[in-house]
């Protein structure tokens, strides 16, 4: 006989993320959410992409964040790279490629609500325990 338990995860309805997320390309994931953080390699790949030096790119392109730095935002809350479309979508950051499959919202499902609020592309019609474990999959996949 089965567990309660492992009668419930059988029963969640697996997804896939094209399921729960598709771009809409509106760039409103580009504006606002308190920035985008850049590790060293994020901040390599798009100076180069560039052609800057580190330093020049970190002095013009960047701001710190705590203890993190985030691309820089313009007055208006977009990103600093956002013109109609993402101008360095070849080489984004790392955080960029993982929206909206990230860690905060199999920590917490109201994450992928708050985010919902302002991006079309994400739906929020499904059981909640079926799009996080969606969201958990693609984490796996990605090996973080």
């Amino acid at each position: 006989m089965r567990s309660e338990k492992k009668q419930e995860s059988e029963d969640i309805e697996e997804l896939a993320p094209e399921d729960i997320f598709e771009c809409k390309m509106c760039g409103e994931c580009c504006r606002g959410f308190g920035g985008t953080y850049v590790n060293s390699e994020d901040i390599e790949r798009i100076a180069e992409y560039l052609g800057v030096g580190r330093e020049e790119f970190l002095r013009k392109y960047c701001q710190k964040s705590g203890s993190g730095i985030v691309l820089a935002q313009k007055e208006d809350g977009y990103c600093v790279f956002f013109k109609e479309n993402c101008t360095i979508h070849p080489v984004k950051p790392r955080m960029c490629k993982a929206w909206p499959f990230i860690q905060a919202v199999v920590k917490d499902m109201a994450n992928w609500k708050a985010m919902a609020n302002s991006c079309r592309g994400i739906r929020t019609d499904f059981p909640d325990e079926a799009i996080v474990e969606c969201v958990r999959k693609v984490i796996e996949e990605r090996g973080e």
